[in-house]
């Protein structure tokens, strides 16, 4: 069964940067289209960026330019870059499948405030 573990969240200051790092089992997500997925409270959970298995990404306008999506499959991983966070990207995020299929890691919690 696939399993999703986000890690690397935390509090940072506006216009920091953070690494978020996901780490699947499973095999099979090597050859997965992924993203990272975002949900701030009181709202629905939101793609942020996603990675195709050749390498292509493609990012919300909200962080285009700020985040980068890259993967390791020799690490069964996906990572997301962010640099000058602001409150507005304070969230949990998730990675998975893009589109998103089956059962969502726990999240990693990003605070962004001063």
């Amino acid at each position: 069964q696939v399993q999703l573990v986000e890690s690397g969240g935390g509090l940072v200051q506006p216009g920091g940067s953070m690494r978020l790092s996901c780490v699947f089992s499973g095999s099979i997500l090597r050859f997965a289209d992924m993203g990272w997925y975002r949900q701030a409270p009181g709202k629905q959970r939101e793609s942020v960026a996603t990675i195709t298995i050749g390498g292509r990404t493609n990012y919300a306008e909200s962080v285009k330019g700020r985040f980068t999506i890259s993967r390791d499959n020799a690490k069964n991983a996906v990572y997301l870059q962010m640099n000058s966070l602001n409150p507005e990207d304070t969230a949990v995020y998730y990675c998975n499948r893009y589109p998103p299929f089956g059962p969502w890691g726990q999240g990693t919690q990003v605070t962004v405030s001063s």
